[in-house]
C-alpha cells in the first residue's frame, strides 16, 4: 500500500533538490574555472619539473612550460571545439 506524501514531505524533497542543485552548480562552476586551470596548469609544470631533476633532463624548468601550456591552451579550446560539435550535430539532417 503506497501513501500520498504529504505537503510538508513534498516541501522539504523539493528543499534536498534546492540544496543537491546548488551543490552541483558551485561543482560545475569550479569544473569550468580559469582558477582551477591555473592551478592545474602549475601543479602539472611542478611534477614535470621534478620528472625532468630525476631523469636528469637538461633544462628542466625550461622545458616544463611545454606540456603545461599545452594542457592550459587544450582547456581554453575544448569549449569552444565542443560548441562547434555540438553545432554541426544538432544541424545534420535525420535518416
Amino acid at each position: 500500500m503506497t501513501t500520498t506524501p504529504n505537503l510538508e514531505q513534498i516541501q522539504r524533497d523539493i528543499e534536498e533538490i534546492k540544496k543537491r542543485n546548488e551543490r552541483v552548480e558551485a561543482d560545475k562552476a569550479w569544473e569550468t574555472s580559469f582558477a582551477r586551470k591555473i592551478i592545474i596548469s602549475l601543479l602539472t609544470y611542478i611534477v614535470i619539473v621534478i620528472f625532468f631533476f630525476v631523469a636528469e633532463l637538461p633544462d628542466p624548468f625550461a622545458n616544463a612550460i611545454v606540456p603545461a601550456v599545452a594542457f592550459l591552451l587544450s582547456t581554453l579550446t575544448v569549449s569552444s571545439l565542443k560548441k562547434w560539435w555540438l553545432n554541426k550535430q544538432t544541424k545534420k539532417p535525420q535518416d
